[in-house]
């Protein structure tokens, strides 16, 4: 049974830093690439970064480049995002997503709970 389980969300002024983690279980970590997801109020959930299990395969979507760090710990089972400088649209759920395979590129599934990451002032 694939489980994800994310932690780390809360409520930071606008500027301010938060790191999400993900603990994964149920399936071979080191075989398949990881995503963070988010889906703000009315909008559709969109990929904001991901990477294989090579440190040097990633993904950023535009809004988040030079803001948002994707790493992982392979011994741990655990996939990180970092956020700086945070805006009040990074406001959203964030979910932790499995790969198909080892390539991010092929597509995800098997989302976790999510966790709140509220932004304001």
């Amino acid at each position: 049974q694939v489980q994800l389980v994310e932690s780390g969300g809360g409520l930071v002024h606008p500027g301010g830093s938060l790191t999400l983690s993900c603990t994964a279980s149920g399936f071979g970590f080191s075989d398949y690439a990881m995503g963070w997801y988010r889906q703000a109020p009315g909008k559709e959930r969109e990929l904001v970064a991901a990477m294989g299990y090579f440190n040097d395969r990633k993904f950023y979507a535009d809004s988040v480049k030079g803001r948002f760090t994707i790493s992982r710990d392979n011994a741990k089972k655990m996939v990180y995002l970092q956020m700086i400088t945070l805006k009040p649209e990074d406001t959203a759920v964030y979910y932790c997503s499995k790969g198909l395979t080892t390539d991010y590129l092929r597509g995800f599934h098997f989302w976790g709970q999510g966790t709140q990451v509220n932004v304001s002032s």
